[in-house]
């Protein structure tokens, strides 16, 4: 089969491999879609901490299932996605139904190959259903769920002020899961094309360019004097991090949507 291999920072080749064979509790994709997250452009780029080359990049994606052990209510032809951390399962904090602490957890695309093959072979357990949604839709299906999560975590109540800064991939499917909760969508930014989107496919009403306004007095007036009770940062950036404070309504949440490589303490004044 064909691979897409990233020998190095900077270095994409297309190479030649074995289909992969059926092992035990494994499943094996056939490869119909698989989308380049920030994760792959990082590793490209030589900033993906935790990582290591040769690598097979990609973990959002979607195919149809060919074969599989163990995999009970799937069948041979079903277009599934996966959940691509795949977790050890007997580790301590597997046996407590923590498996996104696994102690030798092992990232699709990241830690071992990835989705950019023709085939792939990966745990049963991480099959997901297609439920009816489209090759194009179910590659995004991972992306999204991580916005989705957030604002699960966050309980968003109905009519309040979810203020979401950054309004890259992530961001957006994080507002967008704030307004079906009932939010009321404030997003931040610093790139007016981006907010644009917001504006124009997203239908967010509230849009505040950090780069050309003054932040808190724009929140004052959207939030009538008493700011965000819900600030969402989906940056990872520590300066929009600190200056999220400031935003926060007094006995309101603050949500953390992102990964970064450095360990810091976040202080507010």
């Amino acid at each position: 089969m064909k691979t897409l291999v990233c020998n190095k920072p900077g270095e994409l080749q297309y190479c030649m491999a074995s289909n992969p064979s059926l092992e035990k509790h494994h499943a094996i994709i056939r490869i119909k879609r698989i989308g380049i997250c920030g994760t792959d452009l990082h590793a490209f780029e030589g900033t993906q901490p935790y990582f290591t080359y040769p690598r097979i990049l990609g973990h959002e994606l979607a195919g149809e299932l060919v074969d599989m052990d163990n995999a009970p209510g799937f069948s041979k032809g079903d277009l599934v996605t996966i959940i691509p951390y795949f977790n050890c399962g007997t580790c301590i904090a597997c046996r407590r139904g923590k498996p996104n602490c696994c102690v030798s957890m092992k990232v699709c695309g990241v830690h071992i190959d990835g989705g950019m093959v023709e085939y792939l072979s990966v745990p049963s357990t991480s099959l997901v259903h297609s439920n009816g949604l489209s090759l194009d839709e179910l590659a995004l299906v991972e992306p999204l769920a991580i916005g989705a999560h957030g604002i699960r975590r966050a309980m968003v109540e109905e009519g309040e002020f979810v203020l979401v800064i950054g309004a890259g991939p992530i961001g957006l499917g994080t507002m967008e899961f704030a307004r079906i909760a009932g939010g009321k969508v404030i997003a931040l930014d610093i790139n007016e094309q981006r907010l644009n989107y917001c504006r124009e496919k997203l239908k967010i009403e509230h849009t505040v360019n950090a780069s050309s306004i003054d932040v808190l007095s724009a929140l004052r007036d959207i939030t009538n004097g008493e700011m965000p009770t819900m600030v969402i940062d989906a940056t990872g950036s520590l300066k929009a991090i600190n200056n999220a404070f400031q935003y926060l309504a007094h006995g309101g949440r603050y949500v953390l949507i992102w990964f970064t490589e450095r360990r810091y303490c976040i202080q507010s004044s």
